[in-house]
């Protein structure tokens, strides 16, 4: 009886455990595979080839991109070097990625960036919030940007209990900001468990000076997380759940789920166009490449792409990576150049999946597929192995 006892449970362990991997591989999309078509007319923009995490841009065309990210579990192309924030101004013909000088007392050497968000006060002052991970922790570093010497003035660090695993962050003000922790733990192990388990503890926190508040709860790994233009939406991406959350702001802060825009890909970091308020998302079709990092079969990329009025449709634009990317949520920010006009040249840049540097587009294509207040801002890049084709926008309806 004790021995038909003991293969029971292992049995019933057994089974166990093959569901949990299954689910787990159906999370990370292991088994899906894209087929890479190189776009012409694109350039490297020299000085971040090991990567960038995120972006930001200003209403004058001024992006802000963090670079140097080291996330447990999954390789760094320089883990011995800083992280470190880039400037470059898309006003320009041939922009440049230019290091932004950090003021001293700020520890360089354990900067390790992550999601950053750009906030301009009534006087123009610009605020830069980045999350960064020194010595595997979580802080959210406070700087302001002084543009004649292309400096960062850091004001403060913030801590706090509810900020445990930040990935990304979205600023409402000069000192607060709404934060996605995209694992309740940080150790790998334990965040390995959390992953492989399904565990939903994943949430996003309102931070204040005056008031710190879990928000929403109940993601797989909250990702990335934006604004709507009119500020009445918050945006959150859940990575292992391949959707993007829209949920409404209310005058207390608190959130509440309008929708959810369900996608057949691990959506990473979310840009919101200024104008049109579309959304333009970074993602990883296949998840299990990033954990393996096998330099003969390299993770890819895409650019979903979602209508304010909350249909979505899905633009291929896929990439096979040329190096290692860095890092789990290393979208790639591609630049598109759209001549003189500064405003087209802004609505080019987007988030666009795992990260191994940024390419600049010289030409608009396939414009006639895509709506002409877009225009296809952002297509990703690296070793020029990328896909953009206009008849693979498929719209459709969600309920």
């Amino acid at each position: 009886m004790g021995k038909l006892l003991a293969v029971a449970l292992v049995g019933i362990a057994a089974a166990l455990v093959a569901e949990r991997l299954m689910a787990f591989r159906n999370r990370l999309n292991a088994s899906r595979e894209i087929a890479p078509v190189t776009l012409p007319n694109c350039r490297l923009i020299k000085g971040i080839e090991t990567g960038s995490e995120d972006i930001d841009i200003l209403p004058n065309g001024l992006a802000f991109i963090s670079s140097g990210l080291k996330y447990p579990g999954l390789k760094s192309l320089a883990p011995d070097k800083p992280g470190e924030i880039f400037l470059m101004d898309l006003n320009e013909d041939n922009p440049r990625a230019v290091e932004l000088r950090i003021s001293r007392g700020f520890d360089l050497a354990s900067f390790n960036p992550h999601g950053i968000s750009t906030y301009v006060d009534r006087d123009d002052t610009v605020y830069l919030f980045v999350v960064n991970h020194p010595h595997q922790k979580s802080t959210v570093e406070l700087f302001k940007f002084v543009e004649d010497d292309n400096s960062l003035v850091h004001l403060k660090t913030i801590r706090h209990d509810l900020l445990t695993s930040v990935n990304d962050i979205v600023a409402m003000g000069p000192d607060s900001f709404y934060a996605t922790n995209d694992h309740y733990f940080f150790d790998f192990i334990l965040m390995f468990l959390e992953m492989f388990l399904g565990l939903t503890w994943s949430n996003v926190v309102y931070y204040s000076p005056k008031e710190v508040k879990e928000v929403a709860a109940g993601f797989y790994s909250a990702n990335g997380i934006n604004v709507s233009p009119d500020r009445k939406y918050i945006y959150v991406a859940d990575v292992f759940d391949h959707n993007v959350h829209v949920m409404e702001k209310h005058a207390n802060w608190n959130l509440t789920h309008v929708k959810t825009l369900q996608l057949d890909t691990l959506v990473d970091n979310l840009s919101i166009d200024p104008h049109t308020g579309d959304i333009w998302t970074g993602c990883h079709p296949n998840g299990m490449k990033l954990f393996y990092n096998d330099p003969e079969n390299l993770p890819a990329s895409e650019v979903p792409f979602g209508r304010r009025h909350w249909s979505l449709g899905y633009l291929c634009a896929r990439k096979l990576l040329g190096s290692n990317p860095p890092g789990p949520a290393h979208p790639e920010h591609p630049l598109g150049g759209a001549g003189g006009d500064t405003r087209l040249r802004r609505q080019w840049l987007c988030a666009a999946g795992n990260l191994g540097g940024i390419r600049l587009r010289g030409k608009i294509a396939h414009r006639h597929s895509l709506p002409q207040s877009s225009l296809l801002r952002a297509i990703a890049h690296l070793a020029g192995k990328i896909c953009c084709r206009g008849k693979d926008l498929i719209p459709w309806e969600l309920t």
